[in-house]
């Protein structure tokens, strides 16, 4: 594979001299960072910055780290945490006065949180005045969410993340199935039949990411309220999730339990995916990246060329297919940071359509997907991921996002602590279980 990234130019600096201070103010919610100094020609020879990312990003900032010194003379300094940890590491990091973290990449639903504590800075002006960002060629779907709380622009999309169904053709193909699943129903009823044919070798329907957490059940249960058409609030931004779409989004989820990868509540993406590479379950719902992952056998697969991938099943009356991004990850600047033109600088590189298409195919794989209309449709990804780049384009008629305002993250552990007890029999049904949901929601959102 061939990079060759643009020449790093300059981000132009939002402040001018009469009005630094005011403006300084809106930009960090309190007191203001000094700005580095920044160099006319993109050199930053001998500066360093810290960057937070997630555990499952750390292939990505190895390769970030070592492109970006080469491109601008810059260390990059990469400070890998748990994925449920980002936000509060870099909330903390802000707050205390420690003020260690120059640019993070969190999950996107935590921006309006982090923004209200006062971590993040806002980035309005500048993502809109930066024409090097070329916005109009992110993903429609993803740019709003992964930037956009309120009306303003704290973050700039990183990792798309979006989920389809990936299934091993071996498996369907011994138990007589030839086509994937196009509705819930119909994975109900593959997964069942290999589940009850094969268990007894250690080979099962499908695995179900079921631990507790918003990023792996609250996934798994976005992935069947797109699939229903259901959304988390309407319109007018008020709660809808105790919908008849998400009922049966919840039920559904309860009925494969029983045919799924022992034990679902247990079942993490490292188990998930453990059981996926070798060869143990018919279908897995994940991240398009997995692909990537799934044809080198150099991370351990044993299913290069045994997998198909597919769009997301369909339930009830709903029969168009969406994608749900359940995960995702943007750029933020830490609001103190003294590194504003460097982390700029960084920010508009590494979101940038080169980029994102350079790490959609890296090996070792980065664990990236698409964000931009561009890398998506690239020759690159193209070629070498036709499968994955059909599968992604899904994003491009709409995708069901999570709520993305102040509290979003506690209204996702509300519904994901609700849907566990579901799961564990302690929940009474799958309609009592959302309505308790629905009316936390609504005292908190004010509804």
């Amino acid at each position: 594979m061939s990079f060759s990234p643009r020449r790093i130019r300059r981000p132009r600096t939002i402040l001018a001299a009469g009005i630094a201070a005011s403006v300084s103010l809106v930009l960090a919610g309190c007191s203001a960072p000094a700005e580095d100094s920044a160099s006319a020609d993109g050199d930053f020879t001998g500066e360093e910055l810290t960057v937070l990312l997630i555990s499952s990003h750390e292939g990505a900032s190895e390769w970030l780290s070592t492109e970006f010194e080469k491109e601008t003379g810059a260390k990059i300094n990469p400070v890998i945490v748990p994925y449920d940890e980002i936000g509060s590491k870099l909330a903390l990091d802000q707050q205390s006065g420690a003020n260690t973290i120059d640019v993070a990449a969190p999950w996107y639903v935590s921006l309006g949180d982090l923004a209200a504590d006062g971590a993040i800075q806002d980035l309005t002006e500048w993502v809109e005045s930066e024409d090097a960002l070329d916005t109009d060629d992110f993903i429609p779907s993803i740019y709003e969410p992964y930037s956009e709380v309120d009306g303003k622009r704290y973050g700039v999309p990183f990792d798309g993340d979006t989920h389809v169904l990936f299934y091993n053709k071996e498996i369907l193909e011994r138990n007589g199935f030839t086509e994937p699943p196009a509705t819930w129903d119909e994975y109900l009823e593959q997964s069942k039949t290999i589940t009850e044919n094969e268990k007894a070798n250690g080979v099962y329907g499908a695995a179900i990411f079921g631990q507790k957490s918003p990023l792996i059940l609250g996934a798994s249960f976005a992935n069947r309220l797109a699939g229903f058409g259901g959304e988390f609030l309407d319109e007018d931004g008020k709660p809808v999730i105790n919908s008849e779409e998400a009922v049966a989004a919840a039920q559904a989820l309860v009925d494969i339990n029983d045919h799924a990868l022992p034990t679902p509540a247990e079942t993490d993406f490292g188990a998930g995916n453990s059981a996926w590479f070798a060869g143990k379950v018919g279908f897995i719902e994940n991240w398009t990246d997995l692909g990537v992952r799934s044809q080198d056998p150099e991370s351990g697969s044993e299913v290069v060329d045994k997998w198909g991938v597919s769009f997301l099943p369909t339930g009830g009356d709903n029969t168009e297919s969406r994608a749900s991004l359940v995960a995702g990850f943007s750029w933020v600047i830490a609001a103190n940071t003294e590194k504003t033109e460097l982390a700029k600088t960084f920010v508009e590189w590494a979101a940038s359509s080169e980029v994102n298409e350079a790490l959609l195919t890296a090996t070792p794989p980065t664990g990236i997907d698409p964000n931009r209309i561009s890398s998506l449709e690239s020759e690159s990804y193209g070629t070498e991921y036709p499968e994955l780049q059909e599968a992604n384009r899904a994003t491009l008629e709409g995708a069901l996002a999570w709520p993305t305002g102040e509290h979003a993250t506690e209204l996702a552990q509300i519904l994901t602590d609700e849907l566990a007890k579901l799961l564990a029999g302690e929940g009474g049904t799958a309609q009592e279980a959302l309505d308790g949901v629905q009316a936390e929601w609504e005292e908190i959102l004010g509804s």
